[in-house]
């Protein structure tokens, strides 16, 4: 339909419009892939830890809340509770004598445990009271990590994360905790480009759809939601670990409070739902556009010779924030995504326009 309207003949053009999109596709995808994995060259090691290493970790976040979200269609406010439990299990784990890549997926198991204990008791209700309920788990979490020395050692408490290592050697330099955590968010990326292929994604498409109608073609709506449930709190768990060995190297309570829900709710929103490109995206602009915009407006104002206060000074790049975000979602509700999609479309048929005419 699109190179119809294009004005593009299906009998001369048909290899084209089959073969260059494709392409296209792969040279992109190909350009990104070599990007990441030469990044440490290609940035600084300041550049690494403050922005390419902690979007790699929250995209692989932000796709196992939108697997849930997107997926499934159910709202979930406590997500960043599901990556205390990884974080904290890992680490605790790793104290006790378990192996590094053991202790990552018992965090994964620890984490889907206790979000599907919860998911179960909130999938009975759906819209607001699920959001509610979800947000129940949040505080519940936040209490328990906070009030349990056993946990967390307390509410200023910080245990200090050791070094990874992967079959007994030591990941110490940035650039391998990074390779680590893009490892791990490969493994994610494909999984959650590959699901939506299989019974269950389509499963939880119907559900995220009509899950009355879902149920009526022998759906167990319940089963598949709690499924999503599990999925997403595992790789929820994992990206808790990585966070907490891999950027933070320490593990507090304030580091996963309600405001980091909230944060990935807001990624996977303006990224796009559904959408595994817009995961990336999304975590993209919520973490690293208030920093940029931060330092544009300092650049602005010592370019100028403007003094201004630290109220304006920290507030500033909030408001902007705030405003970037009702802009793409007012231009596009389909999040980031979707804007990509609609240049990328424009510009794979711009050759075209006016051929075959």
């Amino acid at each position: 339909m699109l190179y119809r309207a294009a004005g593009i003949r299906h009998t001369r053009y048909q290899d084209e419009r089959r073969l260059w999109p494709y392409a296209f596709d792969r040279g992109l995808v190909t350009l990104v892939v070599l990007t990441m994995l030469a990044a440490p060259w290609l940035f600084s090691g300041l550049q690494m830890s403050s922005y390419v290493l902690p979007w790699v970790i929250w995209s692989t976040a932000a796709l196992g809340l939108n697997l849930l979200m997107g997926g499934a269609g159910q709202i979930h406010l406590g997500y960043a509770a599901v990556m205390a439990i990884g974080a904290y299990t890992s680490v605790h784990a790793v104290r006790l004598g378990l192996p590094f890549e053991l202790s990552l997926i018992l965090s994964g198991f620890v984490a889907a445990a206790i979000g599907t204990m919860f998911g179960a008791a909130a999938l009975r209700i759906r819209g607001l009271y699920l959001a509610v309920a979800t947000l129940a788990m949040q505080y519940i979490v936040d209490f328990v990590i906070g009030h349990v020395p056993a946990v967390s050692g307390g509410t200023q408490a910080a245990i200090v994360a050791p070094a990874p290592s992967i079959f007994g050697f030591a990941l110490r330099s940035d650039s391998a905790v990074y390779y680590l955590a893009l490892a791990v968010c490969a493994v994610v990326t494909i999984f959650s480009l590959n699901v939506r292929r299989t019974s269950f994604g389509r499963a939880l498409a119907a559900i995220r759809e009509k899950d009355f109608a879902a149920e009526i073609l022998g759906v167990s709506a319940f089963r598949f939601k709690l499924s999503a449930f599990w999925a997403s709190s595992f790789i929820g768990g994992v990206a808790g670990t990585l966070l907490a060995f891999c950027y933070y190297r320490t593990v507090t309570p304030e580091q996963f409070h309600i405001e980091i829900s909230i944060q990935l709710v807001a990624m996977v929103i303006v990224g796009g739902l559904g959408s595994v490109l817009g995961s990336f995206f999304g975590a993209g602009l919520i973490l690293l556009a208030p920093l940029i915009i931060n330092n544009l407006i300092d650049a602005m104002m010592r370019s100028v010779g403007i003094d201004i206060g630290t109220d304006f000074r920290s507030h500033a790049p909030l408001m902007i924030f705030g405003a970037l975000i009702v802009g793409f979602l007012l231009i596009e509700p389909l999040g980031l995504a979707k804007m990509y999609d609609n240049v990328r479309k424009y510009f794979l048929v711009w050759p075209f326009r006016h051929m075959g005419k």
